[in-house]
């Protein structure tokens, strides 16, 4: 029987180089990756990566209208799940954008960055979105280091394109954490889930080395 990793396909995902990506890191594992619209194909996947991009309110309306939403929270409960970028702020309970309520898996809330008339270190304006390369900076829990970042040095360079980020209410799920006028969390993770703010997919050598790292990862 195949074993499936399940891109989850509700219409707002970068699909295409999330499933290359995923597909590269899979050769030869035996893990076969499939972008599916099929919520028993989630149900009966091994791992599922949640994709999502633009706003956080069509987002979570396209999930739920497709039928997939209940077969994603399904998967949070009992298999790995990777969210990235909007898939990741759709974890938490709720957000500023468009006031709107999230999945409610991580306890905590999503923020716009508030940075008008602030400017950075080298004298320029910051910018909203934050778009392009930035650090992150691998956050200890109680238990350690994460172990999706087995091979990734800390405060490797990871690619961002994002106006709002994630507050956790609890910062031991907090699992990387990133510079811009602030101190925010780009890395969330709570049991069998772990979620990035950034695109491994777009961060080269260290992103698929995640993704690699979440193919083999037993939580």
């Amino acid at each position: 029987m195949s074993r499936i990793v399940a891109v989850v396909d509700y219409g707002m995902g970068n699909l295409r180089s999330v499933s290359q990506a995923v597909m590269r890191v899979a050769a030869g594992s035996g893990l076969e990756v499939v972008i599916t619209r099929r919520p028993e194909e989630v149900l009966a996947a091994e791992r599922v990566v949640l994709p999502g991009q633009g706003a956080m309110r069509d987002c979570m309306r396209e999930l739920r209208d497709s039928g997939l939403q209940t077969a994603v929270l399904h998967a949070a409960a009992h298999k790995p799940l990777f969210g990235v970028c909007i898939g990741m702020q759709m974890l938490l309970d709720h957000s500023e954008e468009q006031d709107t309520p999230g999945l409610g898996l991580i306890p905590g809330r999503v923020r716009r960055f508030a940075l008008e008339g602030r400017r950075q270190p080298d004298g320029s304006r910051y910018k909203v979105p934050q778009m392009g390369w930035n650090r992150v900076h691998q956050a200890n829990s109680a238990s350690g280091r994460h172990p999706l970042w087995a091979d990734v040095p800390d405060g490797a360079w990871f690619y961002f394109v994002h106006s709002y980020y994630a507050e956790p209410s609890d910062p031991h799920h907090s699992a990387g954490l990133t510079e811009y006028g602030s101190r925010f969390t780009s890395a969330l993770a709570r049991d069998n889930i772990f979620a990035t703010q950034f695109h491994p997919e777009k961060s080269a050598h260290d992103g698929l080395q995640l993704y690699r790292n979440f193919l083999s990862w037993k939580p």
